[in-house]
C-alpha cells in the first residue's frame, strides 16, 4: 500500500553545456582581473603620457616612474621627471624634479571636468632663460591647439625648489631657492618664500621675500600678491602689491621703494641715463601697461632735496622714451652738481656718497673750479627724454637763488634745456642751452638773459644789503665744443655783458672798494651815507675761452671805477685792473689801481705796487720833515669824471 502522506522527491538540477561555458568564462575573467590587479603596473602608461606632453610642448619629456592611487581623490605620482629645453638653448634641460604628486577628484572626471585640489613638488629645478628676438624665452612653447583653458587648481606645496633665471644679453644670472610657507588653514593656498642671489646687468644681485601660491598665476582675474626685496650693488628696491595676469607680465600695479647711493647707477640696471645724484630714497606706485612703465606719485629725497612727481618710460621705440614731471618744494642747489659733471658739496651737514667725497677732494687738490668730468656720450644717445622740473624754493647759502623752472628735451643725442629759468635776487635768469652730442665732441650753445636782479639781495651781509638798491640786467651768448663743462667754456666764443641803471649804494661799500681807510672807518662807526649810482656796466668779448673787457665801469656821484683786463676760462685765471677815480678829497686814501689776479679757486686782490711805491716814496720823503706832512701824499684831488651812462646801458 502506498503512503499517500510521503513528500515528493526534489528534482535534480542539471547545467546545460552552454551555462557551463558561461560560468567557466566568468571564472576566467575574475581570475584575470585578480591577476591584473596583482600584476598591474602604471608604468605601462609612461610612454603615452610622455608622448602627450611632447606633443603639447614640442619638448622631449621623460617620466622615470608612474604610480596612481585610486580613490574618490586619486593621486597621480611621478618620479624622476625631466623636460628638455628649447632647441636654441645651450643648456639641454629646462626642468627636473625628484617627485610630483597631483591629486585629482575622480567623480568630476566622469562629466569632463578636471579638478586638482593639490599639487606637491619635491626638489623641482627650473631654468628660465631669455633668447633672441625670434626666441623671446624658453617658457614659450609651441602652439598646442587647445582652447587655452586651464584646469581648476587648488594648492601647491613646494619643497627644496630651485629657480634659475638667465639673460645672457643682459648679463643677468639669478639663482633662487623656493619653498612653501606654512598656512593657517589646511585649505589655504600656501605662499612661497623666495631667497636668492646672482648678477643683474652684471652687478651682484640679491633677492628675498614671498609671493602668493604660484597656482594663483592661472587665475587671471585674481590679483597675484608679491612682497620682494632686491639689491644690486648699492641700489635697493622693495616691491609689494599685486600682479594681474602675471603669466604675461604685461599689466601690474605695485608699490616700489627705491634707494641707492647715486641715480647714475640705474643706467646699467634699467637702461635709464640719469645724471649723477647724491644718495636718494624714493617710494611710489610702479605700473606697467604693455611696453609702458610708470612710476607714479613717488616722493622722497635726493641728497638734501625733496623730490616728487611722475615718470613714464616707453620701451617700444628703438630708444626708450622717458617723460617726467618733477617737483621739489626745497631744492638744495649743490644737489644739481651732477648735471654739470661735478660732485655735490661734502661739507659737514651735506649729503654725498663715498665716491663723490673722494672726487670732491681730488678736485679741491687740483686747484680747479670748472668741472672736468666728461659726459658719457653713449648715455646721451641711449634714450630720449622729456622732463619738466619745478623747484619752489632753492637753498643756496652763497647764491641769492629763489626758485627754478626747467624743461629738458633729449632726442637722438641732442639735449636742450629750453628754458632753464632761475629766480635770482628778486629777478630771474632765463637761459636756453643746446648740447649736440651726435658727434665725438659735444657742441654747446648758451643763451641767457638776466633781468631785474636786485642789487641789495646780491649781498650776503644784511648790513651791506641795506645799503644797495638798483636793478641789474644783461645778456650772455656763448658757444663752445668739448665733452666737459671745462672744455666747453675753455673753447667758447661769444659775448657777456651786464649792466645796472640808476640806484644807490652805501658809501661804506664804495669806500671799502676804493680802500679809503678814513671814510671806511667813519661809516663803520657812524651812520652810512647813501650815494646815488648813475650806472654800472661790464662788457666782455669772448674768444677761444678768453674773456677780454671792452668796457667796464661803475659810476657814482662819489667815485668812478674804470676797469680793464681778461678772464681766462681755459686756465681759470684772473687778470683785471680796477682804477678808482674819487670825486672827493680824503686823507689816508691809498686809491691806487686795484689788481684782481690769481685763479678762480684762489683769487687775489692787491693794489698796484708801482703806484703805491711812488706815493710811498713821497710819503717817506715828506715824513723826514714832519710826520703830519707824510699824509699829504694820500690826498686825492678827485680827477674822476662821470662815466657815459647812455647807449645800450641806459635805464
Amino acid at each position: 500500500m502506498n503512503d499517500a502522506s510521503a513528500a515528493p522527491a526534489a528534482p535534480k538540477r542539471h547545467f546545460t553545456p552552454r551555462r557551463q561555458r558561461w560560468l567557466a568564462a566568468l571564472g576566467v575573467v575574475v581570475a584575470l582581473i585578480l591577476l591584473l590587479i596583482a600584476l598591474w603596473d602604471w608604468n605601462w602608461f609612461r610612454g603615452p603620457v610622455e608622448r602627450a606632453v611632447e606633443a603639447r610642448t614640442g619638448r622631449e619629456f621623460h617620466l622615470g616612474h608612474l604610480d596612481v592611487d585610486l580613490g574618490r581623490v586619486t593621486t597621480i605620482r611621478g618620479d624622476d621627471i625631466t623636460l628638455a629645453n628649447a632647441d636654441w638653448s645651450k643648456t639641454p634641460r629646462m626642468a627636473a624634479m625628484d617627485r610630483a604628486e597631483i591629486d585629482v577628484r575622480f567623480w568630476p572626471l566622469l562629466v569632463g571636468k578636471v579638478q586638482i585640489p593639490e599639487i606637491r613638488l619635491s626638489k623641482p629645478d627650473l631654468l628660465l632663460e631669455t633668447g633672441t628676438q625670434d626666441h623671446p624665452g624658453n617658457w614659450v612653447f609651441k602652439e598646442s591647439g587647445g582652447d587655452g583653458t586651464l584646469p581648476a587648481l587648488g594648492r601647491l606645496r613646494i619643497t627644496d625648489g630651485q629657480l634659475k633665471f638667465v639673460d645672457a644679453a643682459g648679463k643677468t644670472d639669478i639663482n633662487v631657492s623656493v619653498n612653501s610657507l606654512p598656512v593657517k588653514k589646511a585649505d589655504d593656498a600656501a605662499p612661497i618664500a623666495i631667497e636668492g642671489k646672482g648678477r643683474w646687468q652684471g652687478n651682484p644681485f640679491t633677492l628675498r621675500g614671498s609671493t602668493a601660491s604660484p597656482l594663483e598665476l592661472s587665475q587671471t582675474e585674481h590679483p597675484f600678491r608679491i612682497d620682494l626685496r632686491g639689491s644690486a650693488g648699492a641700489t635697493k628696491a622693495h616691491v609689494r602689491g599685486t600682479l594681474t595676469n602675471p603669466f604675461q607680465f604685461r599689466v601690474f600695479d605695485l608699490q616700489m621703494a627705491l634707494s641707492g647711493q647715486d641715480m647714475e647707477d640705474l643706467y646699467p640696471l634699467l637702461g635709464l641715463a640719469i645724471p649723477s645724484t647724491p644718495p636718494y630714497q624714493l617710494d611710489g606706485r610702479l605700473q606697467r601697461e604693455n611696453d609702458v612703465w610708470r612710476y607714479l606719485d613717488f616722493k622722497g629725497r635726493a641728497g638734501d632735496s625733496d623730490l616728487a612727481g611722475d615718470v613714464e618710460v616707453d620701451t617700444a621705440p628703438e630708444r626708450p622714451l622717458l617723460h617726467a614731471e618733477l617737483v621739489s618744494k626745497r631744492l638744495d642747489f649743490d644737489d644739481l652738481a651732477g648735471f654739470v659733471g661735478a660732485p655735490p658739496k661734502t661739507d659737514a651737514g651735506e649729503t654725498a656718497n663715498a665716491e663723490q667725497k673722494a672726487e670732491a677732494a681730488k678736485i679741491k687738490a687740483s686747484g680747479k673750479v670748472l668741472p672736468t668730468k666728461p659726459y658719457d656720450l653713449s648715455k646721451l644717445r641711449a634714450m630720449d627724454a622729456e622732463v619738466h622740473w619745478r623747484a619752489q624754493r632753492i637753498n643756496a647759502p652763497s647764491l641769492p637763488l629763489d626758485d627754478m623752472d626747467a624743461t629738458l628735451s633729449l632726442h637722438d643725442g641732442l639735449l636742450e634745456l629750453h628754458p632753464l629759468n632761475f629766480g635770482v635776487a628778486g629777478g630771474d635768469i632765463r637761459s636756453n642751452i643746446r648740447m649736440d652730442a651726435r658727434k665725438p665732441q659735444i657742441a654747446t650753445r648758451l643763451q641767457a638773459q638776466i633781468r631785474g636782479l636786485h642789487l641789495g639781495q646780491l649781498f650776503p651781509d644784511a648790513k651791506l644789503a641795506q645799503q644797495a638798491e638798483g636793478a641789474i640786467g644783461g645778456n650772455v651768448e656763448l658757444s663752445g665744443t668739448g665733452n666737459s663743462i671745462a672744455q666747453m667754456l675753455g673753447s667758447s666764443d661769444g659775448t657777456l655783458g651786464v649792466a645796472m641803471g640808476r640806484g644807490h649804494i652805501g658809501n661804506l661799500i664804495m669806500e671799502l672798494a676804493g680802500l679809503d681807510v678814513t671814510e671806511s672807518v667813519k661809516f663803520l662807526i657812524t651812520k652810512d651815507k647813501q650815494i646815488p649810482l648813475r650806472c654800472a656796466f661790464a662788457d666782455f668779448g669772448v674768444r677761444d675761452g678768453l674773456m677780454t673787457s671792452r668796457s667796464l665801469a661803475v659810476d657814482t656821484t662819489d667815485t668812478i671805477i674804470l676797469g680793464e683786463g681778461t678772464i681766462n676760462l681755459k686756465d681759470e685765471k684772473l687778470d683785471l685792473l680796477l682804477k678808482p677815480r674819487p670825486k672827493d678829497r680824503s686823507i689816508l686814501t691809498f686809491r691806487s689801481p686795484l689788481r684782481i689776479g690769481g685763479t678762480f679757486a684762489d683769487p687775489s686782490f692787491f693794489p698796484d705796487l708801482k703806484a703805491l711805491g711812488v706815493r710811498g716814496a713821497i710819503a717817506v720823503a715828506l715824513g723826514t720833515i714832519a710826520p703830519p706832512a707824510a699824509l699829504l701824499a694820500t690826498i686825492e684831488t678827485g680827477p674822476g669824471k662821470d662815466a657815459d651812462c647812455g647807449g645800450q646801458y641806459a635805464r
